[in-house]
Parts: C-alpha cells; structure tokens; sequence
C-alpha cells in the first residue's frame, strides 16, 4: 500500500465533536445510538425512536442551518420542547459525532456554564450554523477502507510525535487503542519505512520512529552539562495543556518535592530546563511544585528556572502572588533564599516578584506571560 496523507478538510471545515467514554458519560450516548430526554419526543410516545432526533436530522440532512431553523422545524413537526431539552438534544447528537457548528460559540456556552449564557437573549447555542459531520467528510478519500484510514492515523502520529508508543496513543485516544497501530508499524518496520528500538527512556518498550526523527533526537541529546551549569537558553516555559508538554501525557512527571501531584489543568504552567520539568506553577499562580531529582550540582537548573518564573510576570493581569511550595506555606520553604536570590520578595504571607526598574519597564520579560503586578501605593 502507498504512503497515504491526511488531506485537509479546508479553512473553515473545521470540526470538533468527538465520542470519546467521558463524553459519552456526560451526554447520555452509548456508542453512536443518542438518547434524546423524554421531554423532547412526541407526547405518548415512549419507549419509540425520538421524534425529535429524527426531525433534527431530517432538516440538517438538507443543509447548514441556524438554531432557529432547527426550532422552526421541530415545531412544524408538532414537537413543542422547552429550551433546555433542545439544547440537551443537540449536544447529544454533537457528542455522538454526529453534528458539528460552524464557529467555537456553542462550546464558550458550555463551558461558561449559566453565566456563559446570556439571559433574556438567545439560547446558549445560537451562535453558528449546525450541520452534518457527514456533509463535511463526504468528499474525503472517497472509497478509503479500515486498513488505509488506520494507516493515516498512523502516519499522523509518526509526524505528529516522531516516535510513536503506546503512551502517544493513548494521548491521542484513538479507537481501537494501541494494538491496530502496532500491527501497521510492525508492517511498516518490516518494510523498512520505520525503525523500531527504545528511543526514550520512560515511555513503554515498543518504540517506533522515523529515521528523520532519530537524527533530531541523537542531535539534541546532552553528552554533558555545560561547565557554567544551564542558562536561559536551556529554559522552556509551557502552558500545562500545550501539547508539547509531554509530562502527564507521555511521560508520568516527576517526583515532586511535595503537595498534591500536578496536573494537565488550564492556567497551569510548567518550566522546563534542558527538557526537564524543573517547577510547576498551578493554576491562579497561588501554588508552586518543585521537582528536586530534576535539579543537579553541576546544571544548577533551579537557577535559570526561577528566572522564568519571575519573567511569567506580565502585562494585564492578577499580580503573581506564590502562597504555597511544594505544600508549605511559602515563607517557611526551603526555597525562599533561592526565590530571594531570584528577584522575589516576601509580600505578607506570599512570594511575589521584587519590584525592580527593569521589571516595572518590562525588560526581559517572557512572550508568554501570566500577571503584571501594579505599582504600590
């Protein structure tokens, strides 16, 4: 079989339902067989197919078109829900992978929760217009099997990783899970398209890689720490979610130096020193997690580290106030001489960027920022 690339769905063919077990919790769906709430069927008709699925289908099987379409054609069906059961109805069907929006404002609802919606004026969903998946995956790959479908899949993650393991599809939470992925980079090292070998120490044995993507690794790899220990050059500064964070994906992270373990979480923020997560801020900035097996004599990482953390100060928001480290109250932590020797100050019962002349100005602060404190009084 050919090497087979994904082809693009287009600028503004973009998708984002998905059926994955939680989802599937969370809206009420078993597999691609939606439940639509009894308050939006057809009166005496329980225990029979969902009228109003089938008319939801029905309308958008004739196009894109807005919530208010939607509801027109569920009240010429004769179904009068109230607001709440359709919205519940439709994100069935988005959880199910059914139906899509042409825009993010449904999901900005969703995760806003009541005060995401504005009251007194349009439902929550009325953002966009509502359409088929189908429609918008019709035109893709016409006749493509199982086998060259799993066999794109496989080659997305051979470019989107470079090594590919169990642990990056498990990342990816493809159907199937790792083993129909195996037997295709199996056929693929047979083939002599892949090499398979243990590349990365923490992830599980079978590994499979690019040769392109070994030469990156083997070019990147640190023979031996530099003799003035690791500069700012080392540094690395990622949102937690970013998905070139490996930690809590692909790899488990480190032993923290104490607390609660750290989490893949919005707001949270993890610095890296020569690809390794050396601190964790958690999300508000209120809480710090430390990794001492990541900090060496001769690398002196920690250094470099806090610098970054200082620089994650910025423009437009809550002051970076640190109250807790590794689960101690902040100023009783073994690591406020290095915080102080950092460019911190004690501020009450916190930790806080010292106010400089260099920081007020903003000089050498970091592109991806998290708080600017204000100038006091």
């Amino acid at each position: 079989t050919s090497s087979l690339r994904m082809r693009p769905l287009g600028p503004l063919a973009l998708t984002w339902p998905r059926s994955t077990p939680s989802s599937r919790a969370n809206a009420r769906t078993e597999g691609l067989a939606c439940t639509v709430p009894p308050s939006f069927t057809a009166e005496g008709a329980a225990g029979e197919e969902p009228a109003g699925r089938a008319v939801l289908l029905e309308r958008l099987a004739r196009g894109a078109c807005f919530l208010l379409d939607l509801m027109q054609a569920v009240e010429r069906s004769g179904i009068r829900p109230r607001r709440e059961a359709l919205e519940s109805a439709l994100w069935d069907l988005v959880w199910a992978g059914l139906i899509t929006n042409d825009t993010f404002a449904p999901l900005r609802a969703l995760s806003g929760g009541v005060r995401g919606q504005r009251r007194g004026r349009e439902p929550a969903l009325a953002g966009g217009r509502w359409s088929l998946v189908s429609d918008l995956t019709a035109g893709l790959e016409p006749g493509r099997g199982d086998t060259e479908r799993l066999l794109g899949r496989t080659w997305r993650l051979l470019d989107r990783y470079g090594v590919v393991s169990r642990e990056a599809v498990q990342a990816e939470g493809l159907p199937g899970g790792f083993g129909p992925v195996y037997r295709v980079l199996r056929q693929m090292e047979e083939s002599g398209r892949v090499r398979r070998g243990y590349f990365v120490e923490g992830l599980s044995g079978a590994q499979f890689a690019l040769p392109g993507a070994l030469d990156r690794l083997r070019s990147a790899r640190l023979d031996e720490i530099p003799i003035d220990g690791f500069g700012a050059e080392a540094v690395r500064v990622l949102a937690a979610l970013d998905p070139a964070n490996p930690y809590g994906a692909l790899l488990p992270w480190p032993e923290p130096g104490g607390g609660g373990p750290p989490r893949r979480a919005s707001g949270a923020w993890v610095i890296l020193v020569a690809g390794k997560a050396v601190l964790y801020l958690g999300p508000g900035g209120r809480s710090l997690t430390s990794f001492p097996g990541s900090v060496t004599p001769e690398g002196r990482e920690l250094g470099p580290a806090l610098a970054a953390l200082r620089g994650l100060s910025g423009k437009g928001r809550r002051r970076l106030l640190i109250r807790q480290i590794d689960g101690l109250p902040a100023l009783e932590s073994p690591l406020r001489g290095a915080l102080l020797a950092a460019g911190f100050e004690p501020d009450y019962d916190a930790m806080s960027p010292a106010w400089t002349g260099a920081f007020r100005s903003g000089v050498g602060c970091a592109p991806n920022v998290v708080a600017r404190a204000r100038p006091r009084r």
